[in-house]
């Protein structure tokens, strides 16, 4: 192989793993929005975006295939989808049913 040829193979590569991980990107902003949310005072508001981000990723890990999903997967797709969508409905169950004490 010649040597652009092997630029060209590794340039490619980093490509397709930026791509791969657009779904885990997606869900950390929406994570990275909750925390913003938190840290000026919008708990109950910011809770409600990370269950959100957590839905969201299980959607993505159900709907995918496993090639697809990148830094999502952590076990088998299932046990994956089970668990985000559990937590994810328990956080924001929390946020909505906890009084907000004069608080956002």
């Amino acid at each position: 192989m010649t040597d652009d040829r092997v630029d060209e193979l590794r340039r490619a590569r980093r490509i397709h793993g930026y791509i791969v991980n657009i779904p885990f990107y997606v869900v950390l902003a929406l994570v990275a929005v909750a925390a913003l949310l938190v840290l000026v005072d919008r708990w109950r508001r910011g809770a409600f975006v990370f269950g959100a981000a957590l839905l969201v990723a299980a959607t993505i890990r159900a709907l995918l295939p496993t090639t697809r999903v990148g830094l999502l997967q952590v076990r088998s797709r299932p046990f994956d989808v089970a668990t985000m969508a559990v937590l994810g409905a328990s956080v924001l169950w929390l946020a909505t049913s906890i009084d907000s004490l004069g608080t956002s």
